[in-house]
């Protein structure tokens, strides 16, 4: 039965960016999402902390298949290893789910980078679905179209390859 809560979903995509900018995107720029994306993510604030140390409390206000949410996360940040940690801690998405993290491990290549995403949950009831809307939502090629890196004045876009 615990097979049938507790699960992992994994997605990769392959990015012009290179793995510097997506991570420091995901870790310290996120706040500029809604500038990209606002039919999806149209706020992002600081709860605790600050954008870019590990241990900030972020809070998302998206919409998902047209209907509106609150993600509340901390955000645990790997520079070495470039990795960004989402715990989740409240919001819309534990209505049917004890627990749902998600986890980016991005990795250089010769050209751009490779982005692995993980969502790790736990289901309230095994008749609860796997998070894909959420996988869906979080590595889509339309949220990544709309999603471009400003870096001293250069703007690269993030586009799955």
């Amino acid at each position: 039965m615990a097979d049938d809560i507790k699960g992992q979903l994994e997605s990769e995509v392959e990015l012009k960016a290179t793995a510097e900018q997506f991570f420091s995107f995901w870790k310290g720029q996120i706040h500029q999402a809604p500038n990209h994306t606002p039919c999806n993510i149209q706020a992002v604030h600081v709860h605790e902390g600050d954008w870019e140390t590990s241990g900030s409390i972020w809070i998302f206000h998206y919409t998902i298949e047209g209907k509106p949410g609150i993600f509340k996360e901390r955000v645990e940040v790997d520079e070495e290893n470039k990795i960004v940690k989402f715990i989740g801690l409240e919001g819309d998405v534990f209505k049917i789910y004890k627990v749902y993290n998600g986890i980016w491990h991005i990795k250089p290549k010769s050209q751009g980078c490779s982005a692995k995403l993980i969502l790790e949950y736990e289901k309230l009831n095994p008749s609860v679905p796997a998070p894909h809307i959420y996988m869906d939502f979080m590595i889509h090629q339309k949220m990544f179209s709309h999603i471009y890196i400003k870096r001293q004045g250069v703007q690269l876009d993030i586009n799955i390859m």
